[in-house]
């Protein structure tokens, strides 16, 4: 198979042309990773919006209705970004890039508790790193 057109070498067109489809599968990874990321930071919000507890010292306040507001926006960002990487928008591919490593720095807290999960959030977030680092630029033509 001739690797610059998707033909076979007897002259035959095969009809795929895997030119485009260079990383497209990590590109896939990468964007469902950020989209699931974005319904459980949804489900997060819904859960704080329910709950009537109260936290000490807390980042944004001692409400969890504020952590409801904060974690549904960045389930929408996370849901939206998911899609726009799956259309190699730039932008999306910044934020998924951020959102990785946010991802993976943060898993790192839990390792005493959780320690194999927290090695496999790592892992996922440096996953989505490299799809996005390497596949998620612009197609070339």
């Amino acid at each position: 198979m001739n690797d610059r057109t998707g033909s076979s070498s007897s002259g035959l067109d095969s009809g795929y042309d895997d030119r485009y489809e260079r990383g497209y599968g990590w590109l896939f990874f990468a964007g469902t990773v950020l989209g699931i990321a974005g319904i459980m930071r949804i489900l997060d919000a819904i859960w704080a919006f329910r709950s009537d507890g109260v936290l000490e010292d807390g980042l944004v306040g001692e409400k969890l209705e504020n952590y409801g507001w904060l974690w549904l926006i960045v389930g929408v960002l996370l849901i939206l970004a998911s899609f726009a990487v799956l259309s190699r928008s730039q932008i999306a591919r910044w934020v998924g890039i951020v959102a990785g490593a946010i991802g993976a720095i943060t898993a790192v807290a839990w390792m005493p508790y959780y320690p194999v999960w927290a090695l496999i959030y790592v892992a996922m977030g440096l996953f989505v790193i490299y799809a996005l680092a390497v596949y998620g630029g612009r197609e070339r033509y």
